[in-house]
């Protein structure tokens, strides 16, 4: 997508409040941003293994992205997370898993993330033409009443047992489960290294008490770059986090410790700015910040979608990894929306802000 079209699409105000955004909270030159030499800029000297440090590398090296630093992945565990009828009926041609992956392939995609069940049915097939990223663990969803908590569905040496580039898991931080899950996936994630694996993590915030006066802090910057800061230090490979929508949480709910600078300086109300604090609590983009596209919510996709990215890459961010706007809709439209995305990650007119 060219600039002009980014002004049509989102309109003229939304347009240069994103675009035209200065961030004066952590000086670009500062961070550690995306390049495609970031392998070697970055890892070379930390603890990773050379065949993690290749499959790191891998990641960066396939789809439309290849070569930029940048990545767009196709998530497709929300059939056990939400059920497959919540998440397949829309499209149902996504109930076979080679449609999911062949969807990523056609998209353009550097990898896709999913299920065991998933990629091990079509691993043979595929896993040489587009890496996988294994999902170890899930909230499963059919227990009533409903319960929330993240349990491991198999083991990492089966992810690489069908070619899987990287693992990927969930931890519920601030949730009651979060000590044991926090324990369970630093020590898969000490071993997908050991195979040489990368590793994905999706760094979620849950508990009810989050929510305060109608307002869900779980999403909110210095609670999710605690979240961050929690994830890099078990040695993830790329964080995955939701777009912050609010902040102070901390001090909303009045817990744990943080500072007033982080409020008065280290953040303002502009959407970059706070996920820049999200990048600042990967190591400063040490560790690659990608935010997830969301739910689909129809016609709106394709806006929210570029809104998303133009705000992960103007933070410093590494990417996107959005399922459902893409999943949810017909081959072609999923494609189209998935390469909008990388347009953006392509177009030198949007820089970092």
């Amino acid at each position: 997508m060219t600039k002009e079209d980014i002004v049509k699409l989102l309109g003229e105000k939304k347009a240069e409040y994103l675009l035209a955004h200065e961030s004066k909270t952590f000086p670009k030159d500062t961070l550690y941003l995306p390049k495609k030499d970031f392998v070697e800029r970055y890892w070379k000297d930390s603890n990773r293994n050379i065949q993690t440090l290749r499959s790191i590398q891998t990641l960066a090296s396939h789809g439309r992205l290849k070569g930029t630093g940048y990545v767009s992945i196709l998530p497709v565990d929300q059939g056990i997370e939400h059920s497959a009828g919540a998440s397949f009926a829309a499209n149902p041609a996504c109930f076979d898993p080679e449609n999911i992956v062949k969807l990523a392939i056609e998209g353009g995609c550097n990898a896709v993330a999913s299920t065991y069940g998933v990629l091990a049915s079509v691993g043979r097939k595929y896993a040489h033409r587009i890496p996988f990223i294994v999902k170890i663990n899930h909230n499963e969803f059919l227990s009533y009443p409903n319960t929330y908590d993240q349990i491991m569905f198999g083991t990492v040496k089966d992810a690489w047992n069908m070619g899987a580039v990287a693992v990927g898991a969930t931890i519920y931080f601030g949730s009651e489960e979060s000590k044991r899950q926090i324990v369970e996936v630093a020590k898969a994630f000490e071993y997908a290294h050991e195979l040489g694996m990368a590793t994905v993590l999706w760094c979620y915030i849950r508990n009810s008490a989050f929510k305060k006066d109608g307002v869900d802090y779980s999403v909110a910057a210095d609670l999710t770059g605690q979240a961050n800061h929690l994830g890099v230090t078990i040695q993830a490979d790329i964080i995955k986090q939701k777009l912050p929508e609010n902040n102070g949480g901390y001090t909303a709910i009045n817990f744990g410790k943080t500072d007033k600078k982080v409020y008065s300086q280290l953040t303002t109300d502009h959407p970059i700015d706070l996920t820049r604090y999200q990048l600042a609590n990967c190591y400063m983009g040490r560790v690659g910040l990608i935010n997830s596209g969301g739910a689909s919510s129809g016609d709106s996709d394709l806006a929210e979608a570029v809104t998303t990215a133009i705000i992960n890459k103007r933070a410093g961010g590494m990417g996107l990894i959005s399922g459902r706007k893409a999943f949810q809709r017909p081959l072609k439209e999923g494609v189209a929306l998935l390469n909008s995305i990388q347009d953006i990650y392509l177009s030198k007119e949007i820089t970092i802000a």
